[in-house]
Order: C-alpha cells, then sequence, then structure tokens
C-alpha cells in the first residue's frame, strides 16, 4: 500500500485553517460539536428523497400536475446545487458556529412554511428555503471533521458521515411512506420541525468555532457561471428523469446551457486558482488520490440514487405492491449500510482504502447484475436481498472513499474539496437518476411498441436499466485499483473558543 505524501498546488498547508500543530485525539468538546452537525445533517439529507413516494397524494390534495408536483424535488436539487459551490467561500470566510445556525434556522423556517402551506406555492417557497440550509450543512460536517479529527480517526468519522449522505436518502422513501400511511402530508414536516429546532437551540448553546476565517473575495460572475452550469445540468437531469411528460422548456437547453456555463465556469476557476480567489478551488484535483475517489463516489452515487428510484417502480408497477410495502422492502437495506458504515470507518483506520474499495465495488457488481435477472415472476425475496446486497457494497465504497478524497487535501483546500465532493454527489444523483430511467421508459416503450403488456415491457426496462449499471460497475472496478491510502496529514490541535 501506497504512503507516499501527494501534493496539492498552491499556498501554505495550513493557510487559514487554525492549525497549530499535531494532536493525538480530538480537543474536548469536539466529539459534542460533530455529533451534533451528524445529527442535523442526518435530518435536513432525509429531506432531500422524503417527496418522492408522497407525490401522488400531494398532486392530489393541491390539485396539480405530475410536472409541477415534480418541482418540490426538483427545485430542492436546484436550490442545492446552486448554494454549494457557493459554501468553499463561506466556509473560508465565517466560522463553523454562523454558519450552523444560518443552515438550521433555514432548514427550520423552511420546514415550518412547508408545514403551514396553503397551496402548491407556498410549499414550494419552503422546500427551497429548506434546501438553502441543507446545502450548506454537508459541507460544513465535512470541513469541521477533517478540521478537529485526528488523521488516525478520520475513517470512523467519515464512516458517520456515510450514515448522512448515504442511508438518509436511501430510508426517505421509507419514512415518508409511513407517515402518509396514516397521517396527513404535512406531518412529514411537522414531525421533522421538533428536531431540527432542539439541534439548532443545542448548537447554539454548545457549538463552538473551530477554524480561524481569513479575508476571501466572493467572485461574483464565478457565482452565476455555478449557477447555469450546475443547475443547468440538473434540472436536465431532473427533467429526463421525470420519465416524459410535459416540460416547461426542452430537455436539451438546460444541459446545453450547462455545458458551456461549466466549461467557462471551469476555465475562469483555474484562472482565479493562481490568485487564491477561485470560488471553487479546481486544485484539489491535482491531487491523485482526490481525483479517483472522486470518480467512484460518481458511479457509488449514480448506482444508489438510480436504484432508488427504479426498484420502487419495478415493485409498484411490475410486483403491484402498495407504496408501504415497497418502503419496509426497502428499509433493511437502509438499515445494513447504517450498520456497516461505522464498522468500515474503523477498518479504514487499520487497513486503508484499497482493501475495502476494492470488495465493496465487486459485491456492487454483483448486486447489480443480481438485479438485471429480475422480471414479472420474481419474488420480493430476490429484490431484498440484491438490496441489501448493493447496501453492504457500497457502504465498503463510500467512507473509504471520501476519507480518501478529502483526507488527501492540504488542510488549506478542506472547504473547497468538502464544496467539490458535494456538488458532485448531486450532480451524480441527478445523472443516475435519468440515465436508469430513461433506459426503463424507452425500453419499455420499444416493448409497448412490439405488442408486450404494459407489466411485462416495464419489467424489460427496469433489467435494461440495471444492465447498464451493471457494465459501468464494471468499469468501477478497474477504477478502483488505483486508490490508494492518502498521507496522513498533521491533525488540528484546536483551542476552545
Amino acid at each position: 500500500m501506497s504512503t507516499r505524501t501527494e501534493k496539492s498546488a498552491g499556498g501554505d498547508p495550513s493557510a487559514g485553517t487554525g492549525v497549530t500543530g499535531t494532536a493525538e485525539k480530538m480537543a474536548p468538546g469536539s466529539g459534542l460539536v460533530i455529533g451534533l452537525l451528524l445529527v442535523s445533517a442526518f435530518v435536513v439529507i432525509l429531506n432531500e428523497t422524503i417527496m418522492s413516494v408522497a407525490l401522488p397524494r400531494l398532486m392530489e390534495d393541491l390539485a396539480v400536475t405530475t410536472a409541477t408536483a415534480q418541482w418540490l424535488t426538483t427545485g430542492f436539487l436546484l436550490t442545492m446545487a446552486v448554494v454549494i459551490p457557493v459554501t468553499g467561500f463561506l466556509l473560508q470566510r465565517f466560522h463553523i458556529r454562523p454558519l450552523f445556525l444560518t443552515a438550521m434556522s433555514l432548514f427550520s423556517a423552511g420546514t415550518l412554511i412547508a408545514a403551514l402551506a396553503p397551496g402548491f406555492g407556498v410549499l414550494l417557497l419552503g422546500r427551497v428555503v429548506q434546501a438553502s440550509g441543507t446545502a450548506i450543512m454537508l459541507p460544513l460536517l465535512f470541513t469541521t471533521v477533517l478540521t478537529l479529527a485526528p488523521a488516525s480517526s478520520r475513517g470512523r468519522m467519515m464512516g458517520r458521515i456515510s450514515i448522512v449522505i448515504a442511508v438518509a436518502p436511501a430510508i426517505g422513501p421509507t419514512l415518508s411512506g409511513l407517515v402518509l400511511s396514516v397521517l396527513d402530508w404535512r406531518w412529514m414536516f411537522w414531525l421533522v420541525l421538533p428536531i431540527a429546532l432542539a439541534s439548532l437551540a443545542l448548537g447554539a448553546l454548545r457549538i463552538r468555532n473551530a477554524t480561524t476565517p481569513r479575508p476571501s473575495h466572493l467572485d461574483v460572475p464565478s457565482v452565476v457561471l455555478s449557477a447555469l452550469a450546475f443547475g443547468g445540468l440538473l434540472y436536465g437531469l431532473a427533467s429526463i428523469g421525470e420519465g416524459g411528460g410535459e416540460h416547461v422548456v426542452p430537455v436539451w437547453l438546460p444541459l446545453v446551457v450547462g455545458v458551456v456555463a461549466l466549461v467557462v465556469f471551469v476555465r475562469r476557476q483555474l484562472r482565479l486558482a493562481r490568485q487564491d480567489a477561485a470560488l471553487l478551488d479546481l486544485r484539489v484535483f491535482a491531487t491523485r488520490s482526490f481525483a479517483v475517489a472522486v470518480g467512484l463516489v460518481v458511479i457509488s452515487m449514480m448506482a444508489l440514487f438510480g436504484s432508488l428510484i427504479v426498484l420502487p417502480l419495478y415493485l409498484q408497477n411490475v410486483l403491484g405492491l402498495s407504496t408501504l410495502s415497497t418502503g419496509l422492502l426497502l428499509l433493511p437495506g437502509g438499515l445494513v449500510m447504517a450498520v456497516l458504515s461505522p464498522v468500515v470507518g474503523g477498518l479504514f483506520d487499520k487497513v486503508g482504502p484499497r482493501p475495502l474499495v476494492t470488495p465493496g465495488v465487486v459485491v456492487v457488481s454483483a448486486a447489480l447484475w443480481t438485479m438485471t435477472t429480475l422480471g414479472v415472476g420474481s419474488s420480493t425475496l430476490h429484490v431484498v436481498a440484491a438490496h441489501v446486497l448493493l447496501s453492504a457494497g457500497l457502504a465498503f465504497v463510500f467512507t473509504p472513499l471520501l476519507t480518501s478524497a478529502l483526507g488527501s487535501l492540504p488542510p488549506h483546500l478542506y472547504s473547497h474539496g468538502s464544496a467539490v465532493v458535494s456538488t458532485v454527489q448531486q450532480l451524480a444523483g441527478g445523472a443516475g437518476t435519468a440515465l436508469f430511467v430513461t433506459l426503463l421508459s424507452t425500453t419499455a416503450a420499444s416493448r409497448l411498441a412490439e405488442g408486450a403488456d404494459q407489466v411485462a415491457a416495464t419489467a424489460d426496462g427496469v433489467r435494461a436499466a440495471f444492465l447498464v449499471g451493471a457494465c459501468l460497475s464494471v468499469v468501477a472496478v478497474a477504477i478502483s485499483l488505483l486508490v490508494r491510502r492518502p498521507a496522513q496529514l498533521p491533525s488540528p490541535e484546536v483551542a476552545p473558543h
């Protein structure tokens, strides 16, 4: 296992980070800070997918079409895509405490607005305000863990973060189905609000500042370009992911705008990075471990979100199960990932990434190939077993990759690395959803044209979607062999503020 030091371009590694030395243990109170951020981040990320099961009920109660209701999810993701790239600047410019209070205040306010919403417009506003807080929380969590946790225990900490980024979205539809089976849709927000307010209050009392902000210039043209690039790409992907129907604008238009804006954005960031003034410092990709790990994260997130959208469609439209039954059948996979992620984090601290990532990707590949055999007569046990296998494999992938990617960066790039990883996760999730749904719908349409019935055509579409995902997983197995243990950078010794 290679342990050579990897360098990233530009500057003093400790500049502007508050790093004053090395420590084997976290400073007193750091565990509480990280714990609060973990709980808060879990609650806010959970809301990213909680609406998917609720859309049919909302369409009926609010008298809106499918395309209109879809904006409750699309609007949330678009807001995330626009705000997350700015968090690199925010994390450099401001202390942890005010950013946490801002994020949780926005999320709590958005949750209250959504719970009180008299109609669709106000509900959408609540979702946008929620997403503004959510977008700040995940990069804040990454950066805080990297700043406070010693290098020797980062794997365990990142294992807990994996619960947030992978398990929370996975169990969102399950919790939504449970709530909707007995309560009104507004209770999805009323039940979350007390937890959010409690986190906000406890954070106001106990969270301390752990970094030293440094003067940082906000490049407004870069903000506009990032909004057009990431917003355009995610909107286009989400439009494809709707699986047909009416669209406000042609699907190709936001994708073209997004790609063009992304090219201009990247060129501008590379130029501004020479002056240490980039909105999103892309020098993080000069670190080999970061680039390889992020590439694998993209494929893993595509597999996760693609399966999250296709498996419920299969269970309901092919096997004829109810929404509640579907949610419950997918719950074991989320629980397996929640249990394994911290265990994998501890193993990472002992053996490094490759002994975990390569077997994990192989298991993910095996699960996706197993899903290519799903058909009209498949049993629910077959589905649950394949989903649990997929979840177990992803648990062995996410934690080592996130730790390798972010742990390989010098401290002055932590905030930018966190923002890049969070942005890539959003785009990969959207791309996975779009890819799987497009393959499902086009294959099903082709089979219907040949005279197949709706159920059989949908089953063929599901198999086609998972076949392409399985082929991508083979590429991921090859890439996993390039993963290396990151350099063990000095961990900060932070005095309480």
